[in-house]
This record gives structure tokens, C-alpha cells and sequence, in this order.
């Protein structure tokens, strides 16, 4: 079995986010679990077989195991694992309906805790399915998605043009492979998949 396959069997469907077809596109919409009216969608994802939207934060926190002093009992609140046949990638997001909601140290615990639950889908896969590569290979991207509700109305043109005057000069930016390097959007219409990823 690939690892979407078994991942599906895994993870109930109550813990998953639906793809919808957007014409010739596949994209998914993800709604900020307090704030269900906060939602931000994503384009250009990748076919069902190829990718899986987990509600990360659907899993109950181990308060009841774990002190939480260093923060192991949070979570973020999606991870989208894409194994396509160019990128092998997992990127876990959290979302934020204004950007001072949180402090940025919070954020990092929220991201971090998604790391360790794809850790520990990736012993049941192994250990349960028998399956010893399971989820081996794979970049991580950290991501975090605010003031979601205060989407830039500036044009497509406007937005690239402001991007290209900070960024000019300057060297590319970091790659977002570790949650204090977090990649932090604002105020989104909506995004692409590989925006997410950024360079391979």
C-alpha cells in the first residue's frame, strides 16, 4: 500500500478535509475550528490519491500522560501530506484569525505538536501495517495563515509588485522546514499549494 492509501485507512474521515473539484483544479477549504466563518482556501492541490487533509487538532490533546510544561500537548490545526511524483512533502499549518491572537512561541509549541502526531501516524503505519518506509523521505514546510478575515483587496498586479520591492536585493528567503522558521501569511484571498512548499 502507498502511504495516502494507508493514511485514508488510518485516520477517520471525521479527522480529514474533503478536496473539491474547482473546475480543472482541486483545491480545499480550511475553516478555523473556533471561528467556523474563518476559512482560507488552497488551489492547486494535488489528485485525492496523491494527498490527505488531516484536522490535527481533532486529536485529544494527552493531557491525562503528558505535564505540558514544554507545550508536547499542543497541536496545530491542519496537516496536508502530499506524495505526488515529484514532491514528497508534509506541511503542517496553523491558522489564526488576526495575527496577535498568539504569541509567535506558541505558534512554534501548536506547530511542533503536528510534528509529533505525523511522528507517531508514522510508527502505527510502520508497526501496525508492517509497512518499514512508511512516511520516510518526506521535506516538512511550517506554516502559519493569519487575519483571515482581512483579506487584501490590492489587485494581483499591486501584490506582486509590493513583493518584488521587498524582496529586491535581498537573498531568497529561508526555507519554512522548521517551525521557528514558520512561514506566515496575511490576510489571504486565497493560495497556492506550492506557495506552501516553496523550493524543493
Amino acid at each position: 500500500m502507498g502511504d495516502i492509501e494507508i493514511l485514508q485507512a488510518m485516520i477517520l474521515d471525521a479527522a480529514k478535509v474533503p478536496l473539491e473539484s474547482n473546475g480543472n483544479r482541486n483545491r480545499v477549504i480550511l475553516r478555523e475550528p473556533d471561528l467556523p466563518d474563518c476559512s482560507v482556501t488552497i488551489n492547486g492541490m494535488p489528485s485525492d490519491d496523491q494527498v490527505i487533509v488531516i484536522k490535527a487538532d481533532a486529536f485529544v490533546a494527552p493531557r491525562t500522560v503528558f505535564a505540558g510544561s514544554k507545550g508536547e500537548c499542543k497541536r496545530a490545526d491542519f496537516i496536508i501530506i502530499a506524495n505526488t511524483e515529484v514532491k514528497k512533502v508534509i506541511i503542517c499549518i496553523e491558522m489564526k484569525a488576526k495575527a496577535g491572537t498568539s504569541l509567535e512561541w506558541e505558534i512554534i509549541q501548536q506547530l511542533k505538536g503536528a510534528q509529533c502526531f505525523v511522528g507517531y501516524c508514522q510508527q502505527v503505519g510502520k508497526v501496525f501495517w508492517e509497512e518499514k518506509d512508511f512516511l520516510n523521505g518526506y521535506m516538512y514546510r511550517f506554516v502559519n495563515i493569519r487575519n483571515i478575515n482581512n483579506v487584501d483587496v490590492r489587485t494581483t498586479k499591486e501584490l506582486k509588485n509590493d513583493s518584488l520591492k521587498k524582496t529586491k536585493g535581498q537573498s531568497k528567503p529561508d526555507i519554512h522546514n522548521r517551525p521557528e522558521r514558520m512561514l506566515k501569511i496575511n490576510s489571504p484571498r486565497y493560495i497556492e499549494f506550492n506557495r506552501l512548499i516553496g523550493r524543493i
